[in-house]
């Protein structure tokens, strides 16, 4: 438990010093204190907790899995076929510099207010970190080891198995890692430009009322998922790859 106390001490002084800076502001529409949000989420946890926060979990998981399942797909292709990363490479680097704020809206167009619209965006925002974690992980393999299994007759398949997958394990989850809050923000800004629920949605209404606190709530809600999910992959990564030494 002796790892966790700095991390403590640190949450909590940032929280007293918020708590502070937010007395002597006393606007809560501009800055509300942490006791205000705490409350705000108990007096709204009925449309905060069975109906907003189910919609954005939504959008973020199909849009992650989407992500997983798009980056993997292109960091094995190109990892195998050269040619896939001279083309694609570009593309997946050109699709970043794409304004979400931009795109958006246009999604909702395409798509409506449905789910989709917002799970695009999500998958815009996570995918490349996948793609790219992952390939450079694939690239990270020793040639010598290459070589070496060559040596012993091994095919370019039980490389890339027996190799290259246990080395891109964690680049794998480290991307993972990355993905998960990126996710939770394209699902919250999408909502925040165009939806009829989620987390996103609540804040930008809460926004209309000049209600601080509950422009906040969805914010630390959201934040602790995120940090939930982290530690949920973590975990599991500690499990997968038990070599790796656990900090």
């Amino acid at each position: 438990m002796k790892k966790y106390i700095p991390p403590i001490f640190l949450g909590m002084g940032l929280l007293l010093l918020w708590q502070l800076i937010a007395m002597l502001i006393d606007a809560p529409y501009i800055l509300p204190s942490p006791i205000e949000i705490v409350y705000e989420i108990i007096e709204l946890r009925t449309a905060l907790f069975t109906v907003h926060l189910p919609s954005t979990m939504y959008v973020t998981f199909v849009g992650l899995s989407i992500s997983v399942v798009l980056g993997l797909t292109l960091a094995v292709l190109m990892d195998v076929f050269p040619s896939v990363h001279r083309t694609v490479y570009p593309i997946v680097i050109a699709s970043q510099t794409i304004p979400t704020t931009a795109i958006a809206p246009l999604f909702v167009l395409w798509f409506g207010y449905t789910a989709w619209s917002k799970i695009l965006v999500t998958v815009l925002m996570t995918f490349f970190p996948i793609t790219i974690s992952v390939f450079d992980g694939f690239k990270s393999s020793k040639r010598e080891m290459e070589e070496l299994l060559m040596t012993y007759g091994a095919s370019k398949k039980d490389i890339f198995i027996k190799l290259k997958i246990p080395t891109a394990l964690p680049s794998f989850f480290s991307s993972i890692k990355m993905a998960i809050p990126l996710s939770v923000i394209g699902a919250a800004i999408a909502e925040w430009l165009g939806a009829q629920s989620g987390l996103g949605y609540f804040s930008k209404r809460m926004m209309t009322q000049l209600n601080g606190p509950g422009v906040f709530a969805p914010i630390v809600i959201l934040s602790i998922a995120a940090m939930l999910a982290v530690a949920l992959v973590s975990i599991i990564e500690n499990k997968a790859i038990k070599w790796r030494k656990e900090i």
